[in-house]
């Protein structure tokens, strides 16, 4: 993990291998953000001048490296952009901020030492910078490198991350800047880690081992642990993790993080889908849809990362977590479509798609969750290819039985920078659904199928409990170029909002 430093040097006196400072898109040309008045000075008041003669505009996310002048102590500055200059009296969006903090990391990969002289005008703009400067330094390099252990003399593996930022500006003794590098810390520190395990091959990380690694970090973190196995499962009528689970060789897992504060007055619950790998079971999805599924586990990569964060953060609230883990495989013990799966509810589910396979994990961990009367329970999921066509890939979307909820969960979202839609439940979806053999069906009509998901597992939340679905089947899994703080792979989404959202629900301000 990337250090964070508050420094009290200048930007003429910091030692690093970089200088990293904003430029905004003015009427005129590039014009040079607060925080960099140092560096300019360095430029003789030229540095806009300059970028603008090597064509840097100060556009969003545009990089621009240049050798610094003397008079600094960096060998190199980085322009980059923030965008059109703020209206007067208002400051740069706290996204903004962070998108450039992490376009400006990742550009600097193979660094040691970066200060960032970014604008930081209060404790919002410090997360924000804290928070893109880490989520873009990220880099999953656990696979590579091989030429490198067997002894070869040419390093062929990646460069590393940037190893220190240091933010300049900010405040080191006072309380609320300090406060704001340390939340962003532990924010970033846990979505990298959902990001790892999203990235892990599942070969390695499956239902089993991700049960191992999220128990040994919990109980770092003095979360207490159940783990309930295939015998634990079958015992206890999960038939709808068993179902999904049973045609692998690994079999699944459901486990229970619980955080508690003395002094917490509510409780929240969050359940997560923990398909280690998703071959679509009988109905095998066709070629071309199966090389990401190791990304299927998000949802509960997310919630294990924000119980983790709630409790480093030390939130009065009470957090659990329910991670719905297994791989959904075809074999010759593999339900098959046509079977009938009796819930842990005691509902029988009909099995028309076995690759409609989340929800059948979800609808049992939700149940359970639901036993527990928490004040609310959020799901979260990589559930529907038809969010992502209703929503694109950057975009969540949120279904809930509270439209209060439905609102505040957009409206974290939103803050934390997390791109957001609300969604309805439209009830004439649900006779869809109906079938002739069972209880209901685990598919509904095609069109508006993500929103018949939601419908579905609306089914299994305890009655009179607060409940909204993620589904972040868009933005989990970043397929194209990186982006701002947004790399290639798993990207940790939800994870900020989730921790937010316990934030919020600890201090009893959900608006």
């Amino acid at each position: 993990m990337t250090a964070l430093t508050l420094s009290t040097a200048g930007a003429a006196t910091l030692r690093a291998d970089a200088l990293v400072v904003g430029v905004a898109k003015g009427p005129k040309g590039a014009i040079v953000a607060a925080g960099a008045e140092a560096v300019d000075k360095a430029f003789d008041g030229k540095l806009g001048g300059v970028l603008d003669a090597l064509g840097a505009s100060g556009a969003e996310g545009e990089v621009t490296k240049l050798p610094a002048p003397a008079g600094l102590k960096v060998p190199v500055v980085l322009a980059v952009g923030l965008g059109s200059v703020p209206e007067k009296d208002e400051s740069f969006d706290e996204e903004v901020l962070r998108r450039a903090a992490g376009a400006a990391a990742r550009a600097l990969h193979g660094s040691k030492k970066a200060g960032f002289a970014l604008p930081l005008e209060d404790a919002s703009a410090v997360t924000a910078v804290a928070e893109g400067a880490l989520l873009g330094a990220y880099s999953f390099t656990a696979y590579q490198g091989g030429e490198k252990k067997a002894g070869k003399e040419k390093d062929s593996g990646p460069k590393q991350p940037l190893a220190e930022v240091a933010l300049l500006g900010a405040k080191p003794r006072d309380k609320e800047h300090k406060a704001a590098a340390e939340r962003a810390t532990v924010v970033a520190t846990e979505v990298n880690v959902a990001r790892d395990l999203v990235n892990t091959p599942p070969n390695d990380l499956t239902p089993e081992a991700f049960a191992a690694v999220a128990s040994a970090a919990a109980k770092e973190s003095g979360i207490k642990v159940q783990v309930l196995d295939e015998k634990a499962l079958l015992k206890g009528g999960y038939g709808g993790i068993m179902g999904v689970g049973k045609g692998s060789e690994n079999l699944p897992r459901l486990v229970k993080l619980t955080y508690t504060h003395p002094k917490a007055e509510k409780t929240l619950a969050f359940v997560g889908k923990g398909i280690t790998y998703d071959s679509g079971g009988i109905s095998l999805k066709p070629a071309g849809h199966n090389e990401t599924m190791k990304c299927d586990m998000a949802g509960a990569a997310a919630v294990f990362a924000s119980v983790v964060a709630a409790a480093k953060l030390g939130l009065k609230v009470n957090v659990t977590g329910w991670l719905a883990l297994a791989e959904n495989m075809p074999s010759g013990s593999a339900t098959k479509p046509g079977d009938v799966l009796r819930m842990y509810s005691g509902k029988t589910v009909e099995v028309l798609n076995t690759d409609a396979e989340g929800r059948l994990v979800l609808g049992d961990a939700l149940t359970k969750a639901s036993e527990d009367a928490p004040d609310a329970i959020v799901d979260v999921a990589t559930l529907t290819g038809a969010m992502v066509l209703a929503l694109g890939d950057r975009t969540f979307g949120i279904m809930a039985n509270d439209d209060s909820f439905r609102t505040a969960i957009h409206e974290i979202a939103e803050e934390v920078g997390e791109s957001s839609w609300p969604m309805p439940l439209p009830a004439e979806l649900r006779k869809t659904m109906d079938s002739p053999t069972a209880d209901i069906a685990n598919m509904g009509v095609r069109m508006g199928g993500g929103l018949v998901a939601g419908l579905f597992l609306q089914e299994f939340v305890g009655e009179g409990i607060t409940w909204a679905h993620l589904d972040i089947a868009g933005p989990a899994f970043h397929e194209g170029a990186p982006h701002g703080y947004t790399p290639k792979g798993g990207t940790g989404s939800a994870v900020r909002t989730l921790v937010r959202l316990a934030e919020r629900t600890a201090t009893g301000d959900l608006g």
